[in-house]
């Protein structure tokens, strides 16, 4: 996708691994090719050394015991039959000298360079050529023995015997390389046939992929894979879900309003022309109220956590909602107090204000007229937490689960409210690391906590 947003387009898997493994075996047949090289030298280098050796003695003996024919000595060799000349015989150039030394017999190419009293092997310089050279002499130093070979020759050689050596192999590399090619391919089939089933899927098709159909390098992928399907039907399902709730819960009041208007427009009375048309105006309210429920949830779901925390004075907010809910309480005879410690988190300001508003303003208009409501806030054990308390009827233990589900209203059937109040305030809990606790307390009412935990407190921001 990278590759796609910068213009270039992305690279075949396939084809990398053929081109990194093809390079790979190239270099390793050069590095092959040089070693052979190398060892041929050397192998043809001990054999030559040796024939030198060997042909050395050979003319050394023949001096000593008959140094008067050593004259039709070459006659004598070029005189042989039986054996055709090759092309790769080794063609060793010789001089035969005495102790003063005068030359007694010397090859037609024989190096001209004079046979010093140094024994054994020497590079001596021929014709501008490297040459390898031996000297031998007899027991009675009478005679010495000069045997030379071209460097030239012995390269030829070498060169000759790794060629056959490492030819078959590179005549070999052509069909190497495709067996590389349809083995990577055959290996990465699995990737292709994954690859196939996501492509092959329908939106609706959102089913976890078979972990058995990937080999164990593409597992993770898989898994991977598998965990984003199921975050996107679970999505999917929540949105479903959310859009049949809200349009369920949209239907009531916008119907209550049709009805209302018409009552306003057939009737003639005055006051119950007044009457319906405050009635419209309450169910504007209402459906208003639901509407910035349902957009304040839309946006908290996408979010994974807080974008930019900040401390936050929960006594401060707690005595912000408190006042603004102190109208709608007095309007009830309610009486509402406020018991706050020094607490703070770290959080989203707004985001909590929300929270602490939604509960302080369910505690009003659920808690009976003449009922008591208290807002807690302060530390447990090291862990902030904000509590709303009354003394109405609370809500039976079956209920108690299904408080913070979306929509549901479980203390009175007709009790005004959408049922998002508690989801709210959950989500904003689950954004700050929080958690939302609902119980009936054991005096009697219902008691709502957001209780964060240990280590979440922190420094009071500055006013």
């Amino acid at each position: 996708m990278a590759g796609l947003l910068h213009g270039r387009s992305p690279g075949s898997l396939r084809w990398r691994l053929l081109r990194w493994v093809s390079l790979a075996t190239l270099l390793i047949w050069s590095l092959a090719a040089a070693l052979s090289y190398r060892q041929a030298r050397h192998e043809v280098q001990e054999l030559m050394d040796g024939q030198m050796a060997k042909t050395a003695r050979l003319l050394v003996a023949q001096a000593r015991t008959d140094a008067g024919r050593l004259a039709a000595l070459p006659a004598n060799m070029n005189g042989l039959r039986g054996a055709k000349i090759r092309r790769s015989e080794l063609v060793l150039e010789y001089r035969i000298v005495r102790s003063d030394g005068t030359t007694l017999l010397a090859s037609a190419n024989a190096p001209a360079t004079p046979v010093g009293t140094a024994l054994g092997y020497a590079e001596i310089e021929h014709d501008g050529q490297p040459w390898r050279s031996l000297v031998l002499e007899t027991a009675d130093g009478a005679y010495r023995v000069q045997v030379a070979h071209a460097n030239k020759s012995r390269d030829k050689e070498a060169l000759e015997i790794a060629r056959k050596t490492v030819l078959p192999l590179a005549l070999l590399l052509p069909l190497m390389i495709a067996l590389i090619y349809l083995s990577v391919r055959r290996g990465l089939k699995p990737l292709d046939d994954l690859a196939a089933d996501v492509a092959a899927r329908s939106p609706e098709n959102l089913a976890a992929l078979a972990p058995t159909a990937a080999p164990l390098e593409a597992q993770p992928l898989a898994k991977a894979l598998n965990r984003l399907l199921g975050r996107l039907s679970a999505t999917l399902d929540n949105e479903r879900r959310f859009t049949a709730d809200a349009a369920h819960e949209l239907r009531t009041p916008l119907a209550a309003l049709k009805v209302q208007a018409q009552v306003a427009m057939a009737t003639r009375d005055a006051a119950q022309h007044r009457h319906a048309l405050a009635q419209v105006i309450a169910g504007a309210d209402r459906a208003t109220r639901l509407v910035e429920q349902l957009l304040r949830l839309a946006r908290l779901d996408p979010l994974e956590r807080v974008p930019d925390p900040q401390p936050v004075d929960l006594a401060g907010l707690a005595r912000t909602a408190v006042d603004e809910a102190r109208a709608g309480a007095d309007e009830k005879g309610q009486t509402l107090t406020l018991a706050a410690d020094a607490a703070a988190v770290s959080g989203d300001r707004d985001l909590l204000a929300v929270a602490l508003r939604n509960l302080v303003d369910n505690a009003v208009r659920y808690t009976p007229e003449g009922g008591r409501i208290e807002v807690r806030v302060g530390c447990e054990h090291g862990a902030a937490c904000v509590a709303v308390a009354d003394n109405g009827p609370g809500v039976p233990a079956a209920e108690l689960p299904r408080l913070v589900e979306r929509f549901y209203r479980g203390r009175e059937a007709g009790a005004e409210g959408s049922g998002l109040g508690l989801a709210i305030v959950r989500r904003i809990a689950e954004l700050h690391g929080a958690r939302l606790e609902v119980e009936n307390a054991e005096a009697g009412g219902f008691v709502a906590t957001l209780r964060w935990g240990p280590g979440a407190a922190s420094a009071p921001a500055s006013d």
